[in-house]
């Protein structure tokens, strides 16, 4: 009697074990083909909707811009046609392109890729928009975005037709990405990144993380800043290295307004180069948007990301080379009109001498043990301003005659002879404004501008390393900086004059 109850008991034991095997198989089971897929049921889904957009960047009534066009550091462009094939997210900020746990934000795009002109997009409300897609994702906080185009080759997948591809009617049917300007129509090349995707990390994502809540939807949006991102290299080829921000919009769109005036007469400037900046891991504001205000001297930007704060930095020049400073309007918010920013012509250096702008140029090295190293350089001209006992920099916006969107460092270029040997070398000129920075506050609907500060007008030149053929950063550091001119003292700008700044010189470029 003790054992057959015994033998039942074990029975028993024997069911609720294999119903807990049952159960932790089914578990298994829907985590391994669905990747998280137990997770991602409690965790809800959210909807997202993806739009591109590009300031009128540029599109200022300067020497050699033709109506319609775009006069950027590389030349005008009418058009510049992109294929966009996928856009992904992921959730975290050091997934690579071979991570797994990447999600399609427009699926529509994988079946049906679209081309766009990132200079004409079509107008929506306030906004330069082209609606990309949509999609029901996991919610979540996702942390990177990347941009993956359609190679000029063959496609292996769908593509458009050659009724929508604007660049077959001049290049042929294998070219996807194309520039026009007013010599014609020549195929915009890619880097291998382009391919697998333009990544947009966090500190190029306005306002933080992507957040994702269930059952909610979110807007958004890509900014390419196109003006900043077309090289023309020294055999007269176009190369795209894309320079994107992204961020959460709101629907209303409100974006960041005003109008660029001389301090003086009160005279609207026309083609007045103006930026909305943030500070990145480094501290140092870097621009996320640029564009150049209207024959009225007005600029707008829009749309922002929601509950980013910008700093609004603008600088200008004339037809005649009059150079105005730099005036920087801290702590914006999206939605405002900042009304009248007065900028502030420059004195002559001397009696009689000829307003104008000041020139830094230099030299850039790059050496792999002891050979030489081919590698993009992008250069950019630093002020630093000091507001509240505090010191904040920022990034000077380049006058147009300046050769420093992009410094190509390889064996074409000879060095001086204080260069590393067997150095690879490429030279960069920076035209800048030859005066202190003047200061902004926004307050009750006027900007109230504190004089730029007397004394030297000090800068400090940063170059950037990135492999040429894929984009990602290299060498060792990959960042240069110098305060120094070519005598180690520190690097001062005049107005009309050159100034020759302290070689830059990049180790350990594989």
């Amino acid at each position: 009697m003790i054992f057959n109850a015994l033998i039942r008991f074990i029975g028993r034991l024997n069911r609720h074990f294999l119903l807990i095997l049952i159960l932790v198989a089914a578990v298994m089971m829907a985590v391994g083909c669905g990747g998280n897929a137990t997770f991602m049921q409690n965790q809800g889904m959210g909807t997202l909707g993806v739009t591109i957009s590009d300031p009128p960047s540029c599109m200022a009534a300067t020497s050699g811009t033709t109506a319609g066009g775009t006069a950027s550091p590389s030349g005008t462009f009418a058009s510049v046609f992109v294929t966009i094939r996928s856009i992904q997210a992921h959730s975290s900020a050091n997934a690579d392109a071979t991570s797994s746990g990447w999600q399609e934000l427009a699926p529509q795009l994988v079946s049906n890729p679209v081309q766009v002109d990132l200079l004409h997009l079509p107008a929506n409300g306030q906004c330069l928009l082209e609606q990309l897609g949509s999609t029901s994702l996991p919610a979540g906080d996702y942390q990177q975005i990347r941009l993956i185009l359609l190679a000029n080759a063959a496609p292996s997948g769908p593509a458009p037709s050659t009724d929508s591809n604007a660049c077959f009617k001049q290049l042929g049917s294998d070219v996807f990405n194309c520039v026009v300007d007013s010599s014609g129509t020549h195929t915009l090349n890619l880097s291998s990144e382009a391919n697998t995707g333009l990544k947009i990390p966090p500190g190029q994502i306005m306002g933080g993380p992507i957040h994702v809540a269930a059952g909610q939807s979110v807007d958004l949006n890509i900014d390419f800043n196109t003006c900043a991102s077309i090289i023309r290299e020294g055999n007269g080829a176009f190369r795209l290295k894309p320079v994107l921000t992204a961020g959460v919009v709101s629907p209303n769109m409100t974006g960041i307004s005003g109008q660029i005036v001389d301090s003086v007469t009160s005279q609207p400037i026309a083609g007045a180069i103006v930026t909305l900046q943030f500070a990145g891991n480094s501290g140092i504001d870097r621009i996320a948007m640029q564009q150049q205000t209207d024959a009225t001297g007005h600029f707008s930007f829009c749309p922002l990301a929601m509950g980013a704060v910008f700093d609004v930095v603008s600088d200008a020049i004339t037809s005649s080379g009059t150079a105005y400073n730099v005036t920087v309007v801290l702590n914006v918010v999206g939605g405002t009109n900042l009304g009248a920013i007065p900028l502030v012509a420059e004195k002559p250096a001397t009696a009689g001498a000829s307003t104008g702008p000041g020139t830094i140029q230099g030299t850039i090295t790059a050496i792999n043990g002891t050979t030489g190293a081919s590698i993009d350089a992008d250069v950019s001209a630093l002020q630093t301003m000091t507001v509240s006992n505090t010191s904040h920099t920022f990034t000077v916006p380049l006058f147009p005659n300046s050769n420093a969107a992009d410094v190509m460092v390889t064996s074409s270029t000879s060095c001086p002879a204080a260069a590393p040997k067997g150095a690879f070398c490429g030279s960069y000129t920076l035209v800048v404004p030859a005066s202190n920075p003047a200061v902004g506050t926004f307050s009750a609907g006027k900007t109230t501008i504190t004089p730029p500060a007397t004394g030297d007008v000090l800068y400090t030149v940063e170059a950037d390393a990135t492999n040429p053929t894929s984009n990602a950063a290299m060498c060792s550091p990959s960042s240069q900086t110098t305060s120094k001119d070519a005598t180690a003292m520190p690097l001062k700008v005049i107005a009309g004059a050159t100034t020759t700044a302290a070689e830059l010189d990049f180790v350990g470029c594989s």
